[in-house]
């Protein structure tokens, strides 16, 4: 499979000439088709509705694209659940699923009428404490253990620091029965960006056969059950892409034989995606602006793991194309990096491109989600712009770049006593 960039070298250069490099650009076409097909693949299931993961592409104006489509927003902080209420999501259409919280978040999340998703049993005196329980709630479960899809591990819960174990997750259903919950919700995430349709089927049938064995247990009301993250996107250009709606009907087929016959046929499924639903409509175009010839042959480019940290931390795989040489034959090997003072500020090694002339304009594939949002200003590199590629091939400046005086604005007052 090749991976081809939405944006062409003459609108770069366009953009370039309002916007230098190095920016985050992000299709809302793909977006919005992306979230359309998701819609579809669900459509089974009368509650169902995607809550968007913040964290993985914290933008006002994308996340006012998805609530135009119909998603809610899944939230981590109070930053997030500020940012979403201030995009227009109201009550119901906001999960805050947070773990080693803070009070006045608790507070927040209550205040605004988001679902609270509880991480751990001992949360629950927190929140009784702080604002009460209230009529919604939802747990997280996790089951311990590796978690397999055919005969591959595709993660460790055991070694995850998230949810609650199975004996947990029903003595917090009847505690948080007793102290006025009416409705509850199942959470749990047990893989990262799978790709395979196999992973969301296999995690439904576990958190189905949970909530009918709690239901049966505890003579709770399970309303919704969060099937949470883990679809995940290919990086790598070898790989076909997760198909959403052969990952639906796997879903339905698990509801159908568990939930249905248990009498819990009414019951909502949501998603909490992130890397699914924006990653592939982002890009992180750079500028080629230095090459270096020593042991190896670099490309130094004016981006760096600033804008883009995934491949410095995880040694992750971005694609790279370069603009106008997407036809030209890849027998150049290069380390492309960045500035930073760390040797792992590379965003590819030993890739083989076409030959690279300084100037030459790169697109970094898959940055739209856990891109800009994990940026940082280490070495004192200041975070980018982002842009929006409309429907109609306009472009819009989502939000400017960092300059310096945003670097030493929190530092305002304190220069007299240096």
């Amino acid at each position: 499979m090749l991976k081809k960039p939405f944006i062409t070298k003459e609108k770069a250069e366009e953009i370039i000439r309002v916007i230098p490099t190095p920016f985050h650009i992000y299709d809302e076409k793909g977006i919005r088709e992306n979230a359309r097909r998701l819609k579809e693949a669900f459509a089974w299931n009368k509650g169902f509705k995607e809550y968007f993961a913040v964290k993985a592409t914290p933008t006002p104006a994308i996340l006012k694209i998805l609530r135009e489509e119909g998603c809610g927003t899944d939230c981590s902080s109070y930053a997030e659940l500020l940012m979403s209420q201030k995009c227009g999501f109201k009550n119901p259409e906001i999960m805050f699923s947070s773990n080693d919280t803070p009070e006045e978040e608790f507070r927040f999340a209550n205040e605004i009428g988001a679902i609270i998703n509880l991480d751990d049993i001992t949360h629950i005196d927190m929140l009784q404490k702080v604002c009460g329980i209230p009529e919604t709630i939802c747990c997280r479960y996790n089951p311990g253990g590796t978690f397999s899809v055919s005969t591959d591990i595709m993660d460790n819960p055991g070694d995850a620091k998230y949810g609650m174990t199975r004996s947990q997750i029903r003595e917090a259903f009847l505690r948080l029965k007793e102290l006025g919950a009416k409705n509850f919700g199942i959470h749990s995430f047990l893989a990262s960006n799978t790709v395979s349709n196999e992973y969301y089927p296999k995690l439904a049938r576990i958190l189905f056969r949970l909530a009918k064995e709690l239901k049966e247990e505890t003579g709770v009301n399970i309303t919704f059950i969060n099937l949470s993250g883990g679809i995940g996107i290919p990086y790598t250009p070898d790989k076909e892409p997760n198909d959403i709606m052969v990952i639906g009907q796997g879903v339905k087929k698990a509801f159908e034989e568990i939930l249905v016959p248990a009498g819990m046929g009414d019951v909502s499924i949501f998603t909490e995606l992130g890397r699914f639903m924006l990653a592939p409509y982002g890009h992180l175009v750079t500028r080629a602006i230095h090459e270096k010839h020593i042991h190896k042959e670099y490309i130094g480019v004016d981006a760096c793991a600033a804008n883009l940290m995934r491949p410095a931390m995880y040694g992750a795989y971005h694609h790279i194309t370069v603009l106008g040489k997407e036809n030209a034959p890849c027998d150049h090997v290069y380390d492309v990096t960045g500035s930073l003072c760390e040797n792992n500020d590379k965003f590819a090694i030993d890739r083989s491109l076409p030959e690279i002339d300084m100037g030459d304009i790169l697109v970094i594939h898959d940055t739209g989600a856990h891109g800009f949002a994990m940026g940082y200003n280490y070495n004192g590199r200041l975070r980018s712009a982002e842009i929006l590629l409309r429907e109609d091939g306009s472009f819009t400046e989502i939000r400017r770049a960092e300059t310096v005086d945003d670097y030493f604005a929190t530092l305002e007052g304190f220069w007299d006593i240096i």
